[in-house]
């Protein structure tokens, strides 16, 4: 062999060496993962636990109007990004997450916002018993459980309900909480919310020794633990939905999560939309026994979010670009809604470059008529849906012969039945239309996803004046005109007459 070949040959035989010590460091710590989700039996003999396989998580979109979470000490309180965005600048780490490391125990912390008066809570190695959550299964079929009440699906948490593991700790002689009254009072304070349950699941966080430590199963993938309070209303659904995506951003997920819901609601047409946002969705009392989660985010009520706190407190924030925001940045101005709009949109399948140009580049305008019907909505709902517009059938009837008779350009006028249309049909006519049209109605919510440039009609009777909508369009940047009833009777040649002002303001 010449010195070459020898020298050769001690290269490959390193390469070799150097493999071999990876591989044997790789399984070596694969073990020792696997031993940290090892179970005590009453034998005492140490059991491996089953636990769920891979489970695919989608991906974060690329969307236009995104703007990077990452978060700076320096966010103004009141500013529009403390109000929709990342404005939860004050941390409380409960358990250190560096201690967790090198122990293998629990951590835990919250991220607290001045502006909202609410936090996002996160922890790692958190046991979750079902048992001790008094409420309802949860996601039954609707008329399987007609006139459940909503405190039998609400939950109440027993002490030990939700369990994390210190370091140190050895035995449940003595039952110690993770966090007690200041905490909560200071990081998750009850505010104008009757039943603050987010604060219950904190405050029923016991602390226990590695050997009481026990799971039938570990979910491995992050995920978000929710509560939702009136689940089968569109606009209180999205402040759930806006909630979950701001954790999520918040905590820096690399995918989008997976969703326990820790109540005991019923199903509803919306959580169509729920498990398209998020890789999956399961309901507490659907797990067999206690079970332990890598990575637990628990996300504010929506009522703790600025798309509600707003309907009481006066939010100054327009809508705006997130190119113009990138390049000069405003405290009165935000892109955060527009970002959810479109993440919302493409998860759906829908474009999200999508502007009001596009839509009207045959000629074609489609003007979407959100629609008021009955339908049964939740377990204690008698199917019948209260009128905000007592002629809205004259109205529709009266804007069908106008679109067919309008001369300037073609008008498409659509019948927006959403009670009757899957969560995807409804998300379609949305972006579709050049000019939404409606009466004072969680229905409008769905504006949150209108591509920009799209101009809101909203036909407001005197008896429910509220400005969910007008907000909305604010916050987003989109074009807002309203007709206010006296009573709630509409002319419908006065909204004919607002129609084609509109309409010659599109250029038709």
């Amino acid at each position: 062999m010449n010195k070459k070949h020898a020298t050769l040959f001690k290269i490959l035989l390193a390469l070799f060496a150097l493999n071999s010590i990876t591989l044997y460091l790789y399984f070596s710590s694969s073990h020792h993962h696997h031993d940290n989700r090892r179970d005590t039996t009453a034998e005492g003999f140490p059991a491996i636990i089953p636990h769920r396989g891979p489970h695919l998580s989608k991906p974060w979109p690329i969307i236009p109007s995104y703007l990077p979470w990452s978060l700076t000490s320096n966010v103004p309180s009141k500013s529009c990004e403390a109000y929709f965005g990342n404005g939860f600048t004050k941390s409380a780490d409960v358990l250190p997450a560096k201690a967790a490391v090198r122990s293998g125990s629990s951590w835990f912390r919250c991220h607290y916002s001045w502006t909202l008066r609410s936090s996002i809570c996160e922890g790692g190695k958190i046991r979750m018993d079902p048992g001790k959550i008094k409420m309802s299964r949860g996601g039954e079929k609707l008329e399987d459980v007609i006139g459940r009440t909503e405190d039998e699906e609400m939950p109440e948490f027993e002490d030990g309900a939700f369990e994390v593991e210190a370091e140190g700790r050895r035995s449940r002689s003595k039952t110690k909480k993770l966090v007690g009254e200041e905490f909560l009072n200071e990081f998750l304070p009850v505010g104008n919310v009757v039943k603050h349950t987010m604060r219950e699941l904190v405050r029923s966080i016991v602390v226990v020794g590695e050997t009481d430590f026990t799971c039938q199963e570990w979910v491995e993938e992050p995920t978000l633990l929710i509560t939702r309070f009136e689940y089968a209303n569109l606009f209180h659904t999205v402040t759930d939905w806006y909630s979950a995506y701001v954790s999520s951003r918040v905590t820096g997920l690399p995918n989008r999560p997976h969703l326990v819901f820790v109540d005991g609601h019923c199903e509803t047409q919306l959580e169509e939309t729920w498990k398209t946002l998020f890789s999956s969705l399961r309901y507490a009392k659907n797990f067999s026994g206690p079970v332990c989660f890598r990575h637990a985010v628990l996300s504010p009520l929506g009522y703790e979010t600025a798309l509600f706190k707003g309907l009481s407190e006066d939010i100054d924030c327009q809508g705006a670009s997130a190119h113009d925001l990138w390049q000069s940045p405003d405290d009165k101005k935000t892109a955060r809604l527009s970002e959810f709009g479109e993440m919302i949109r493409d998860a759906f399948g829908f474009p999200v470059n999508r502007h009001h140009s596009d839509k009207a580049v045959s000629g074609h305008y489609n003007i979407l008529f959100v629609r008021r019907e009955d339908y049964l909505a939740h377990p204690r709902h008698r199917g019948k849906v209260e009128s905000r517009l007592s002629n809205e059938q004259e109205v529709f009837d009266s804007l069908q012969k106008w679109a067919s008779d309008h001369q300037e350009c073609k008008v498409n006028l659509v019948n927006g039945l959403f009670a009757h249309m899957s969560m995807k049909e409804q998300v379609r006519a949305i972006q579709d239309a050049s000019v939404i049209i409606g009466a004072h109605g969680a229905g409008l919510t769905h504006i949150v996803s209108a591509t920009p440039n799209t101009v809101i009609l909203e036909i407001i009777s005197s008896f429910f004046r509220r400005p969910h909508f007008q907000l909305i369009a604010q916050w987003k940047g989109l074009e807002y005109h309203a007709i206010n009833l006296d009573g709630s009777y509409a002319n419908p040649g006065v909204v004919i007459d607002r129609l084609n002002k509109i309409m010659r303001s599109l250029g038709c």
